[in-house]
């Protein structure tokens, strides 16, 4: 719910922050042969042909046959152990030379990730050819590397995303129910709290929430990460400043946010447009 779209509400869209150091992973590529995550791969100037290619682009081929059966989805979080390299042969990040797996949730990395890793089985070790609208573009500056990129990718772990909140039946409209505020806001409590003190615009306050366009699209969810956020009040799109302090402890409210409380009818950079609507638990008031 931050004010600018870089800030606001932890939005999906984030990508893999790449950077690298420290010790090799040993698995095999075929039987009798020994493969080294940490070697520049002999294909990684262009896309081989026994790499089987998706109808985005992404090209990959299977270097190790997992143990398991059961591949990821979009939502859920992986362990990964994975090496990077641009074309030319340049390694611009290794986590096995940093000898620490990474984790993160698949729905907020380049998009070659997220298509890619929901190929992949525990166990399974795979090379991927992500052309660059599926990494981070041609140019993308801020020391990304651009173009093409080739990784290796080893799926160690997967997390199961908990089951995301059933989209409001009343999401499309304000309800006759909903209490409607001389700023457009409109709110109706989904639960009473425990509370008997509400936050002020100067406190700062933990909740869990989700979010959704009036089409009933999820655009985020703390529920989804398994994480509650804590900001505040003074430092989030206005009608959560307003809303949240109706708000105490305990209690469950859903929100419908107009445009000019939210991010606007037109925001870009990746933030909901429209009427927002939120259902938001209060879970703590800290001064």
């Amino acid at each position: 719910m931050k004010k600018s779209a870089t800030s606001s509400i932890l939005l999906s869209a984030l990508t893999l922050i790449l950077t690298s150091l420290a010790l090799p992973l040993t698995s095999t590529a075929s039987a009798g042969d020994t493969y080294s995550m940490t070697e520049t791969p002999s294909d990684v100037s262009a896309v081989p042909e026994n790499a089987k290619r998706t109808d985005s682009g992404l090209a990959s081929r299977v270097l190790k046959e997992g143990t398991a059966s059961e591949s990821p989805v979009g939502a859920d979080t992986v362990t990964v152990h994975y090496s990077g390299w641009t074309t030319d042969g340049r390694m611009f990040d290794s986590s096995v030379k940093r000898g620490q797996p990474t984790s993160f949730p698949l729905n907020r990395v380049i998009k070659g990730w997220t298509e890619g890793l929901q190929l992949m089985v525990v166990g399974e070790t795979r090379r991927f050819w992500i052309p660059a609208e599926l990494a981070y573009g041609e140019n993308p500056g801020g020391g990304r590397p651009g173009g093409m990129l080739v990784f290796d990718v080893e799926l160690l772990e997967i997390q199961k995303a908990p089951e995301p909140p059933k989209v409001p039946e009343d999401v499309a409209s304000v309800p006759d129910s909903a209490e409607v505020r001389e700023s457009g806001l409109a709110s109706r409590v989904l639960s009473e709290g425990s509370g008997s003190t509400r936050p002020k615009k100067t406190d700062r306050v933990t909740v869990h929430y989700s979010g959704w366009t009036t089409d009933g699209g999820m655009f985020d969810s703390s529920v989804m990460r398994g994480q509650p956020a804590t900001f505040g009040l003074n430092q989030v799109i206005p009608g959560w400043t307003e809303g949240v302090q109706l708000m105490v402890e305990g209690e469950k409210r859903r929100f419908w946010i107009p445009a000019k409380l939210a991010y606007g009818e037109n925001p870009g950079g990746g933030a909901p447009a429209g009427m927002l609507v939120f259902d938001v638990e209060l879970l703590k008031i800290g001064r």
